[in-house]
C-alpha cells in the first residue's frame, strides 16, 4: 500500500520548530515537511533546515521562509497541515495565524508533550514560566546552587536559540566563558550560558535535543541529574520528574492568556510568584488565584529578586541609559526590568530615551515594537546589531549606562561613558523554599552523590 505523504509547514522561530520536527516529522513516512517559516528572532529566515539534522527523508534539506509568506506557501506547496510552534505570544496571535492558515486551505496542529518530550535516564528538573523575563535564570541557578551544595553533579540544557549555523550548533557543550567564544555565541546566548559556567556547572545547548540529552546524562565531568532551562514560556523538551515555574505579577493575568505559557503552569508541580518585592499587592493576588485555578495541586513559593550594582555613584543623581535583556523587552513586552529598577533604587536623576539616537537594526527594533519606551534592548543576534547597540550607546546623550543584562555588555562593546552593571539572584521569601522542595525530590527518587 502506497502512502500518500501530507505536506505540512512548521511555523516557529528557530527553537521549538526544529525540536517538533525531531521528534515527531523526522523519519515519520506520513508526513513531508515542505518548509519552515521563521518569526520572532531577526534574520533567521532563508536558510535551510540541513540534510544532516532533517533525516534520509530530506537529502535536500528544508527551506525556512518568513512568515509572511505563509499564505503563498501553502497554496504553492499544496500544505495540508500548518504546524504552530513557537512560543510567548497571545492567545489572539496563535488564533489569527490559524486564521491565515484555515482561509489558505489548511489544517493548524500543535503538539504537545506527549509526543513532544523526550525521556531522560537521569532525574530531570525543569524551570519554565509563564512569559519571558519572568525570572526564570536566577531560579535556574539558585536550583542548582542547592543542588551543588548536596555535592550533584548538575548538568544544565538551555532551551535552544540555533541563530548561526545549524549543523555545527548540534551539539555544543559549555563549560568555561572561553567556549562562548569558541562557538560563536550572540548576546542572548551569553546572556543564558555564562552566568551557569562561572558558578561552574555544565550547560549544553543547540539544535537536535535527544543528541544534546545523551551527550549531558554522560557528560564527562559526571551527572547525577539533568536541569531542563527554559526558554520564553515553553513547556520542557524532556519529561520532567520535577516541574517548577514561574509567574511574574507584573504582569498579572498573562498566566492565562499566552501561548504556552498556561500550559506550562497547568503542568506545574511547583509555581514561583517572583519579584513580589517590587509588584503590586493587587498583581500578587491575581497569579496567586490563577494558580490555585489551574493548578491547584502546585507548591506556591514566593520569592524576590533582589539587586546590587557594582558602582552606584555612577547612578546618583546622574542622566542614565538603562539598557535590558533584549527577548524581555521586545516579545516580552516588559516595561521594568532590573535596570529600571536599578536606577529608581539608587536614585539616577533621569532615563534617557534612546529613541533619538539608535542606528541601523536598533532602529528597526524599535519600529517592530514601538511599546518599548525609554528603554534600550541589548539586541545582538548579529554582528550588525552588536555593532549598532554600540553605536546607540555612545551617541546617546547621558552621563552613565545602566546595564541590566545578565553579562557585562562592556567584554563585548565600547562604551565610551562611565557604566555599572546590575546583578540579581532568586530570594525566597517565608516556607515553603526550593531547598525544601529539592530536599524532597532528592529523597523520593534516591539520589545520591
Amino acid at each position: 500500500m502506497i502512502i500518500m505523504r501530507r505536506n505540512v509547514i512548521i511555523i516557529g522561530a528557530a527553537g521549538r520548530d526544529f525540536h517538533n520536527f525531531n521528534t515527531f516529522f523526522r523519519g515519520n513516512g506520513h508526513y513531508n515537511v515542505v518548509a519552515f517559516t521563521a518569526a520572532q528572532i531577526p534574520d533567521i529566515d532563508g536558510r535551510k533546515y540541513p540534510a544532516g539534522l532533517a533525516g534520509e527523508l530530506y537529502p535536500e534539506g528544508i527551506p525556512i521562509f518568513a512568515e509572511s509568506d505563509l499564505p503563498r506557501l501553502i497554496r504553492e506547496l499544496q500544505v495540508k497541515d500548518c504546524v504552530f510552534a513557537y512560543s510567548d505570544v497571545t492567545y489572539h496571535k496563535v488564533m489569527s495565524v490559524g486564521a491565515i492558515v484555515n482561509a489558505a486551505g489548511a489544517n493548524l496542529m500543535m503538539l504537545g508533550p506527549a509526543e513532544t518530550m523526550i525521556r531522560s535516564t537521569k532525574p530531570v528538573i525543569a524551570v519554565g514560566a509563564v512569559r519571558t523575563g519572568c525570572g526564570k535564570s536566577q531560579t535556574s541557578r539558585k536550583v542548582i546552587e542547592y543542588l551543588m551544595e548536596k555535592g550533584l553533579k548538575v548538568v544544565a540544557v538551555r532551551h535552544p536559540m540555533p541563530y548561526g549555523d545549524l549543523m555545527a550548533q548540534k551539539v555544543q557543550r559549555f563549560a568555561t566563558v572561553e567556549d562562548l567564544n569558541k562557538h560563536k555565541c550572540t548576546i542572548e546566548e551569553m546572556e543564558e550560558y555564562e552566568p551557569h559556567v562561572v558558578r561552574g556547572n555544565v550547560i549544553y545547548a543547540g539544535v537536535d535535543y535527544e543528541a544534546i540529552l545523551r551527550a549531558a546524562e554522560n557528560d564527562p565531568d559526571g551527572c547525577d541529574i539533568v536541569l531542563w532551562d527554559g526558554g520564553n514560556n515553553d513547556f520542557p523538551f524532556y519529561k520532567p520528574d520535577l516541574n517548577i515555574t514561574v509567574v511574574d505579577p507584573h504582569r498579572p493575568g498573562h498566566e492565562l492568556s499566552y501561548y504556552p505559557g498556561e500550559v506550562t503552569l497547568r503542568l506545574a508541580d511547583v509555581a514561583v510568584i517572583n519579584k513580589i518585592d517590587t509588584a503590586s499587592p493587587e498583581g500578587i493576588q491575581t497569579v496567586r488565584e490563577n494558580i490555585a485555578k489551574v493548578a491547584p495541586d502546585a507548591i506556591v513559593i514566593d520569592a524576590a529578586s533582589p539587586i546590587k550594582v557594582d558602582h552606584p555613584e555612577v547612578i546618583k543623581g546622574k542622566r542614565v541609559l538603562v539598557v535590558e535583556d533584549g527577548p524581555t523587552l521586545t516579545h516580552g513586552e516588559m516595561k521594568i526590568g532590573a535596570g529600571v529598577v536599578a536606577a529608581q533604587k539608587y536614585g539616577a536623576s533621569e532615563m534617557v530615551d534612546p529613541r533619538p539616537y539608535t542606528v541601523g537594526k536598533l532602529s528597526e527594533t524599535f519600529a517592530i515594537y514601538p511599546n518599548i519606551g525609554t528603554l534600550l534592548p541589548a539586541m545582538g543576534y548579529s554582528d550588525q546589531q552588536l555593532k549598532d547597540l554600540e553605536t546607540t550607546i555612545n551617541n546617546t546623550e547621558c552621563d552613565s549606562v545602566v546595564i541590566g543584562t545578565p553579562i557585562d555588555l562592556s567584554r563585548l562593546i565600547s562604551i565610551n561613558k562611565p557604566s555599572t552593571r546590575v546583578y540579581y539572584d532568586l530570594q525566597e521569601i517565608g516556607y515553603p523554599t526550593l531547598g525544601n522542595v529539592i530536599d524532597d525530590f532528592i529523597r523520593k527518587n534516591n539520589i545520591s552523590k
